[in-house]
């Protein structure tokens, strides 16, 4: 299982192959891609090498699910995964073939993209730490009501109970 969280937007690319140590025995493995809110992005049975791409719809964690399906051996079977997301997905040897530029030109191309996930991620993040702080304020102000709440009614219970004992002692005629 590969859980990773993704922003809303990124472009994602995959690819496993099963490696199993006895070359003999093929194992199968079943393959499940589903969003942060349940939707099946890929599904593959029997399968032992392939890939699946999306982009991210919404913003969460993301989930590879990976089991073995048939290992006639019973040995250990594992799966190497590849997993790209935003610029580092982004295919530039296309890119280079299509706007016909190559070298410092391409390398330049690959920064500036760099630059960019880079400047998205910090306004991301950004944003995410003021939710943060915003939730923590209301926390704060909760707890804080909370204690001054206690305060007071421990007080209140406080003052009765001296009322009423004095009430008592009187009515006993001990005061």
């Amino acid at each position: 299982m590969k859980m990773l969280e993704i922003q809303s937007n990124v472009v994602v690319l995959a690819d496993y192959v099963v490696i199993a140590p006895d070359q003999s025995i093929n194992p199968t493995i079943s393959v499940k891609v589903t969003s942060p809110f349940g939707n099946n992005l890929h599904h593959k049975e029997n399968a032992t090498i392939g890939n699946f791409a999306f982009t991210a719809q919404e913003s969460g964690n993301y989930l590879a699910c990976f089991w073995v399906d048939h290992n006639k051996g019973g040995g250990d079977v594992s799966v190497n995964l590849d997993w790209k997301t935003g610029i580092a997905a982004k295919d530039w040897d296309s890119v280079a073939r299509k706007e016909k530029i190559e070298g410092v030109e391409l390398e330049l191309r690959k920064l500036e993209g760099a630059v960019e996930a880079i400047h998205e991620n910090l306004i991301y993040l950004k944003g995410r730490e003021a939710e943060m702080r915003s939730v923590s304020e209301a926390t704060n102000t909760r707890v804080a009501l909370f204690s001054i709440m206690s305060l007071a009614i421990c007080i209140a219970v406080s003052a009765l109970q001296l009322w009423h004992l004095k009430r008592y002692f009187q009515k006993k005629k001990l005061i």
